[in-house]
């Protein structure tokens, strides 16, 4: 009988998933090696954004079925949950992984289930976890049981789509696979498909490379635009008329822990293979310099070489504050390359990341001579545009998400620039 789960790293998935547990009534301890992170949670705060997290998280220890800490301790499910970046060369850094199943060996117990949700290389769990866990000394599938079961789930709806969406489980043998269902069955309403351990982590990489390679087509449809007197997001909303086309849309750049990452596992396991997979992500890495140029180009057409740039909106995707891999970063690196001035805000992301971000909307855009929309929050979709119009030196607005309303921003004496549209220009 699974009644008690530890969950390994605290983050945008372990958590909720922790708290999601907790509040089906099973007994949960939390570990982050993370103290401020623990610290906070301890005291029913958070950390991290996400719709629902605070409410479910009070309730849950209010219940007394959650606690947090810097250390493993015993129980009947081990849920590894921590981050699977990749290096400067983009290989795979899977230390967290190895340091997290380290930390569990010596609490794993005859019949435990351990579990990796972490989205990682295909063959991850055969060649870096189990040769750890091995040295608790029980017998791989017949005493202790494992399996890959990935997160599906996007920031904003965690909650909605972990019950919602149907789950993948990859166990190393039927007995794990099974363990592993009954688990997540306790809150799963979507189906909950079987296979083994490394096709499941071969199909979480596959999901996040399809996106991929199609927003780099959406992106390569954007630049191609830009030359030819096209609205780029005009000509794939007619595209995706056609019932079996479903183009996504173009932008500064790919973010998040898993579309800007994921890839990069096929192209280290399969280099000389992965060849359209490794196209789009240089495609899609190529477009924060590119969104830096636009801008030059901009301000240039104005007589403006020292202008002072607004960059608007740091989170990697709309209306949460998770800045991991956020191509606002690449964009800002750019600019910081190029010597240009630039301010930066985002009202999601409640603590100064960098030294040029300021917590105040009217203090990033003021004598800015281009306001440049990098992340399409619901705030700037809302935003008059009138409330600022006496604060930019310049009225110029480059919108790379297509978020504003064109016309509001032009009644309100602003020119407006979008990524991939040369037809309104």
């Amino acid at each position: 009988m699974m009644k008690k789960i530890c969950v390994v790293g605290l983050g945008y998935i372990g958590l909720p998933t922790a708290v999601m547990f907790a509040n089906r009534g099973l007994q949960v301890h939390g570990v982050d090696v993370n103290e401020r992170a623990v610290q906070l949670i301890n005291q029913k705060k958070l950390h991290i954004e996400e719709n629902g997290l605070e409410e479910r998280l009070i309730q849950a220890i209010d219940q007394q079925l959650f606690t947090a800490s810097t250390e493993p301790v015993e129980a009947d499910v081990f849920i590894v949950a921590v981050p699977s970046p990749i290096n400067c060369d983009k290989s795979a850094n899977l230390d967290y992984v190895r340091e997290a199943t380290r930390s569990i060996v010596p609490f794993v117990r005859e019949g435990n289930l351990v579990i990796l949700e972490s989205t990682v290389p295909p063959r991850t769990v055969e060649d870096v976890m189990i040769p750890v866990l091995e040295k608790t000394g029980l017998k791989i599938g017949e005493q202790l049981y494992i399996s890959h079961s990935p997160e599906r789930v996007i920031p904003g709806k965690v909650f909605e789509e972990l019950v919602h969406n149907d789950r993948i489980v990859g166990g190393i043998n039927e007995k794990s696979s099974q363990m592993t269902k009954e688990l997540y069955e306790i809150f799963v309403k979507g189906t909950i498909h079987i296979t083994d351990a490394t096709t499941a982590e071969m199909v979480k990489v596959i999901e996040n490379t399809y996106r991929d390679i199609n927003i780099a087509f959406a992106n390569e449809l954007a630049k191609i635009s830009d030359q030819i007197g096209v609205n780029a997001w005009e000509a794939i909303q007619l595209a995706n008329y056609h019932p079996r086309v479903n183009i996504h849309l173009p932008g500064p750049g790919v973010g998040g822990h898993c579309i800007a990452v994921d890839p990069w596992f096929l192209v280290e396991l399969q280099p000389d293979l992965a060849k359209m997979i490794h196209l789009a992500r240089k495609t899609n890495d190529s477009m924060p310099l590119y969104t830096v140029e636009k801008t030059e180009a901009i301000l240039k057409s104005h007589g403006i070489t020292q202008g002072k740039i607004a960059v608007v909106g740091l989170a990697f995707k709309a209306n949460i504050d998770d800045m991991r891999e956020s191509p606002s970063l690449e964009v800002i690196r750019h600019l910081e390359e190029k010597g240009l001035s630039f301010t930066a805000f985002d009202p999601h992301v409640k603590e100064n990341k960098l030294e040029q971000q300021t917590q105040y909307f009217e203090e990033a855009v003021k004598d800015a001579d281009i306001v440049l929309i990098l992340t399409d929050h619901q705030e700037l979709k809302d935003l008059d545009p009138n409330t600022i119009s006496d604060k930019v030196r310049s009225k110029i607005v480059f919108d790379t998400k297509n978020c504003l309303n064109r016309n509001n921003w032009k009644d309100a004496g602003f020119e407006v620039h979008v990524l991939g549209d040369s037809k309104n220009e």
